[in-house]
């Protein structure tokens, strides 16, 4: 990864770093904030089946950005695979992945080859280690990506939140109201619209 201060400051941008809640801010010469701070460049010739994941996953509406946050790992890990059965000779890979704080509860999950997951989480960890918590990546997939991913959620229905307010009558299909709920999740980091009654994670039941 290249150095970000030197690249931002080269193309005429301010970066300012907030020690006390540890966050980076970019200010271009037009006065926009950058969404991220570092780019990280993920090898889709080394790790195959994850870079697929990862590529397929954000072309789905999942975030390209991680947000470095380890103390969520643990949760986020559970609530992304809750429901999703082991298949024996693969692991269950999540992106954005449990180490990010857009991860968690809606998180696209795929079957990977243990060795090519493995192998990738650890190659991002290590690339990863020298940065401070809280620090935003934008994953690059580089190379071809020649392997199809194996999905092990449903593809979700793309989704805006154009109202103040939403209830189940406002949908057609349970997949149209549980995208709602997991957009507004990883938004506003809780259940806004009160669409999840009964506290499982699955909202609007009577619903098909």
């Amino acid at each position: 990864m290249v150095p970000l201060r030197f690249v931002s400051e080269t193309l005429g941008a301010n970066v300012h770093w907030d020690g006390a809640v540890r966050k980076i801010t970019i200010i271009s010469s037009n006065g926009m904030a950058s969404l991220y701070d570092v780019v990280l460049e993920f090898p889709a010739n080394l790790y195959p089946e994850t870079a697929a994941h990862i590529k397929a996953a954000i072309a789905r509406g999942e975030s390209a950005i991680c947000t470095i946050d380890p103390d969520g790992a643990e949760e986020n890990r559970k609530e992304s695979l809750k429901g999703i059965p082991t298949k024996a000779g693969f692991d269950r890979d999540e992106w954005p992945m449990a180490m990010c704080a857009e991860g968690g509860a809606g998180a696209d999950v795929a079957y990977v080859t243990p060795s090519d997951n493995r192998g990738a989480g650890a190659w991002v960890a290590n690339q990863l280690e020298k940065y401070p918590d809280g620090t935003r990546v934008l994953f690059k997939i580089v190379g071809q990506v020649t392997a199809t991913p194996k999905p092990a959620t449903p593809s979700k229905p793309s989704v805006d939140l154009t109202k103040d307010d939403y209830n189940c009558s406002d949908f057609k299909t349970q997949a149209e109201a549980q995208a709602v709920y997991e957009k507004s999740l990883k938004l506003y980091g809780k259940d806004v619209y009160k669409l999840d009654n009964d506290g499982d994670g699955r909202v609007c039941e009577g619903l098909k």
